[in-house]
C-alpha cells in the first residue's frame, strides 16, 4: 500500500452530489448523504481507488448520519478487483464478547426473555464493533492511500460540522428519550437539552479527535488501546445522566475481546441468474444465501414474458419460501453447519419452486425445505415457529473507480441510535447488534442457528451484491432496512434484469416485502399499482407498515428500505443511483466527470 498525502477538495464534490442519479466517467459513488458522497468523489479525484473512496464515505457517514453508521458498528464489504477479476468479501460483523452465552437476553429472575426495548438500550446489546477493522483490512489488501488519509474528510466534517437535515433530525427526535438517559448522548445530540432545528450546524469535536488518533496510532487504538478502554468503560459503567429514569443493564465486553477481533476475508456466495453472475455475502450474513435462493427459484419462471402481476407474484412467493429456509438454516458458520452449497443449488430451488401455486398464494409461515434432498413430491407444510426480526437502521454505499474496481458495502449500528450510548469523550454511538440474536429458540425441539454464544456473530440480512456480465462488473447494489434488505435487493435485480427497467427506474419502483409472514409489507405506492389488484386476486394480502412515531410536521411516508446502486455502462461510463427524493428524502449520487 502506498501512503500519500491527500488533500481532498470535497466541498465542491459534495455540492455535485446533491443529485440522486449521476452519469459520467472516472468513478461513481452513491450513498445516502451528499457529504459522504462528496467525500468519496473527492478521494477518487485525488488518486484514490474504490476501496479508498468507500472508507472515506463510510467514515464520513459516521459523522453526517451518526444514528445509523460509524466505528461503533459493523458490516459486510463486497469487492470486485479489476486486476484479478475476482470478487472478495470481508466479514466485519460485530461479535459477542467471550463472557456472553445462550442466556444473554434471559432475565435471571424470571427466566424469561427480556423485552426488546430493555435489551436494546443496554450494555448487553453491544457487540465488538467491526467497521474500523474492515476498513483496515480492505485498505491493507487493495487500497492506495493510508487509513489516515482516507479518514481526513470525515475528520474535517466532524470538526467543521454538517448541516442537520430533516431526516437525521427525525432520527434524533425518535431517540430523544433514550439519549436523555446518557449524559454523553444528550450533550452530542440534544445540545442544551433541546432537539436541534433543521439547518443547525452539528459538530462532533470528540469524533474528530478520535479519527485523528486512529490515523496517527492505527486501529489498535480501538482494538485493545485507549479508545477501546473507553468503549469498555462505557459498557460496564454506563454514562447515565443525573436525571436518568432508566436503569440499563451493563454489558460484559472486555478489552481482550476488542484485541481479539478479526474481520476475515471470505469467499462470496454465487449464483447464475439469466446468464449473469450474482455475488453476495455468505454467513454470518443471510443476505447472499437468501438473495441467491430467491433468484434461483424465480429462475424457474420466465418473468420477462409474464404480466407485471405474474412476475411480482413469483417474486413474492420465491422470497416467502427462501425466508423459511433462511430462518431455519443460516447462522454464523463458525458455530453452526450452514448447508450453503445446498441452499444455493438449482436442484433445491426446483423443490421449492414447484410449491408455488399458479392460482393462489401460499399461506405463511411455510415450513423450511430439506436442502439435502433434491427430489420432492411438492407436498406443502406449514410451521408455527415465531418469525425473527431485524432492525431497520442500516446504510449502503456503492463505489466504482476508473480501473473498474467496484465496492458494495453495507454497515450499521443496528437500531436507529444503536444502543443509545455515546462513548464519553469519543463522539460515537455504540451498536446494539447482539439483539439480532434470537433471545430464545424460535420453535421448541428445533435447532435454532441464531442463538447467542461467546465469540459468535449474530445473523444479519445485509446483502451487498455485485453482478458480473461476461466476467466484468455490470451492477452493484445493496440496501438498508433490516430483513427487508433482502427483498429490496431481489426486487431491484428483478426490475432491472427481468422487467427491462433502467437502474433508476428499478430502484424507484414501489416495493413490497414478503418474508414468510402475512400480510406482505408494502409501500403505499405499491398498493396503487394496477398490478396489485391482480396480486390480490391470487391471494396476496398487503399492509402498510406505519408503526414509527413520526413527527407529523415531517410527514415522512412509510417506505421499505433504502438502497444504493450503480451500473457500469459501455465506453467506460458509469451511472450511480441513489433513492428518489420521494423515498425518505432521497440519496446522493456523484461521478468524477459528469456526462449526459
Amino acid at each position: 500500500m502506498v501512503t500519500l498525502s491527500l488533500v481532498v477538495i470535497w466541498p465542491a464534490a459534495e455540492a455535485a452530489a446533491q443529485r440522486t442519479t449521476a452519469t459520467g466517467s472516472g468513478g461513481a459513488v452513491a450513498t445516502e448523504s451528499p457529504v459522504a458522497t462528496g467525500a468519496a468523489v473527492g478521494v477518487l479525484r485525488n488518486g484514490g481507488n474504490a476501496v479508498d473512496a468507500a472508507v472515506a464515505a463510510a467514515s464520513t457517514l459516521g459523522v453526517s448520519d451518526p444514528l445509523v453508521a460509524g466505528i461503533g458498528g459493523g458490516g459486510y464489504f463486497v469487492y470486485y478487483d479489476a486486476h484479478t477479476h475476482r470478487v472478495y468479501t470481508i466479514d466485519g460483523r460485530e461479535m459477542a464478547p467471550a463472557a456472553d452465552g445462550p442466556d444473554l437476553f434471559i432475565d435471571p429472575i424470571t427466566g424469561e426473555p427480556l423485552d426488546f426495548p430493555t435489551a436494546v438500550t443496554s450494555g448487553l446489546s453491544v457487540g465488538v464493533p467491526g467497521n474500523l477493522m474492515t476498513w483496515a483490512v480492505a485498505l491493507r489488501r487493495w487500497g492506495k492511500h493510508s487509513l489516515a488519509s482516507d479518514l481526513q474528510p470525515a475528520e474535517r466534517t466532524a470538526s467543521g460540522g454538517y448541516k442537520l437535515d430533516s431526516a437525521v433530525r427525525e432520527e434524533i427526535r425518535e431517540n430523544a428519550f433514550r439519549f436523555k438517559q446518557f449524559g454523553s448522548s444528550s450533550s452530542l445530540f440534544l445540545p442544551g437539552g433541546r432537539l436541534p432545528a433543521v439547518g443547525t450546524i452539528m459538530k462532533d469535536p470528540d469524533l474528530a479527535a478520535t479519527y485523528k488518533e486512529i490515523g496517527r496510532d492505527g486501529v489498535g487504538a480501538l482494538y485493545g488501546g485507549p479508545i477501546g478502554a473507553d468503549v469498555v468503560g462505557a459498557i460496564h459503567a454506563l454514562p447515565l445522566a443525573r436525571d436518568a429514569t432508566l436503569v440499563p443493564r451493563p454489558g460484559a465486553m472486555s478489552l481482550s475481546d476488542l484485541a481479539a477481533y478479526r474481520a476475515p476475508v471470505k469467499a462470496p456466495t454465487h449464483v447464475n441468474y439469466r446468464g449473469l453472475d450474482v455475488y453476495g455475502m455468505g454467513p454470518s450474513s443471510s443476505g447472499g444465501s437468501t438473495v441467491g435462493e430467491s433468484l434461483n427459484i424465480m429462475g424457474d419462471f420466465n418473468l420477462s414474458h409474464e404480466t407485471r402481476a405474474q412476475a411480482l407474484y413469483h417474486y413474492l412467493e420465491a422470497t416467502r419460501l427462501a425466508f423459511a429456509d433462511r430462518n431455519r438454516y443460516v447462522g454464523d458458520a463458525a458455530f453452526v453447519k450452514v448447508p450453503l452449497r445446498q441452499l444455493l443449488s438449482k436442484g433445491f430451488a426446483k423443490t421449492r419452486a414447484c410449491l408455488i401455486n399458479p392460482t393462489h398464494a401460499l399461506k405463511s409461515p411455510v415450513a423450511p425445505g430439506d436442502p439435502f434432498k433434491e427430489q420432492s413430491n411438492c407436498s406443502l407444510k406449514t410451521t408455527r415457529a415465531a418469525q425473527p426480526s431485524d432492525a431497520t437502521s442500516t446504510n449502503e454505499l456503492v463505489v466504482a473507480d476508473k480501473q473498474g474496481d467496484v465496492v458494495s458495502y453495507t454497515n450499521t449500528i443496528e437500531e436507529l441510535g444503536g444502543s443509545g450510548i455515546v462513548v464519553p469523550g469519543r463522539g460515537f454511538l455504540l451498536n446494539n447488534e447482539l439483539t439480532d440474536f434470537d433471545f430464545a429458540p424460535l420453535q421448541k425441539g428445533v435447532p435454532d442457528p441464531n442463538l447467542p454464544a461467546a465469540g459468535k456473530r449474530p445473523r444479519s440480512s445485509m446483502s451487498p451484491t455485485i453482478v458480473l456480465k461476461d466476467h466484468r462488473p455490470f451492477l452493484a447494489v445493496g440496501a438498508a432496512g433490516g430483513s427487508t434488505i433482502i427483498t429490496s435487493v431481489v426486487q431491484i435485480l428483478m426490475n432491472r434484469i427481468d422487467l427491462g427497467m433502467t437502474l433508476p427506474e428499478a430502484m424507484a419502483a414501489p416495493r413490497a416485502s414478503q418474508r414468510n409472514s402475512d400480510p406482505t409489507q408494502a409501500e403505499p405506492a405499491f398498493l396503487r399499482l394496477a398490478s396489485t389488484a391482480g396480486l390480490e386476486k391470487l391471494g396476496e394480502k398487503f399492509a402498510i407498515d406505519d408503526t414509527s412515531p413520526l413527527d407529523p410536521k415531517i410527514k415522512i411516508a412509510p417506505t421499505i428500505g433504502w438502497a444504493a446502486g450503480l451500473e457500469l455502462l459501455s465506453g467506460g461510463r458509469m451511472q450511480a443511483v441513489g433513492e428518489p427524493k420521494s423515498r425518505n428524502g432521497g440519496g446522493a449520487a456523484g461521478v468524477v466527470k459528469q456526462s449526459g
